[in-house]
């Protein structure tokens, strides 16, 4: 897949003051075959940056790199979509 690549990403709901920030720019390097685990009590936010990695969640600031290609902002589905039956994996 390649490696990951988070640049100062931001996560908020709504906007101006009323704004919700739920994740304070973080950054992190994922080498290509790294494992890694995010772990914290319940709500700490730990799915919200695998969504937004995954093209699940919209990111309100920062980028997203993987295999080192500018991973797409908004609203546009996840990232790498597994093939349909059938289809070869290149």
């Amino acid at each position: 897949m390649g490696a990951l690549f988070i640049r100062d990403v931001v996560k908020q709901y709504g906007r101006g003051a009323q704004a919700n920030r739920v994740i304070h720019g973080v950054s992190a390097g994922i080498a290509d075959g790294e494992f890694i685990a995010i772990v914290g009590p319940s709500g700490c936010g730990k799915s919200t940056p695998l969504r937004m990695v995954a093209g699940l969640e919209e990111i309100s600031a920062g980028e997203i790199a993987i295999g080192g290609r500018a991973a797409p902002a908004g609203r546009d589905g996840p990232r790498d979509r597994a093939p349909a039956a059938g289809v070869p994996v290149r």
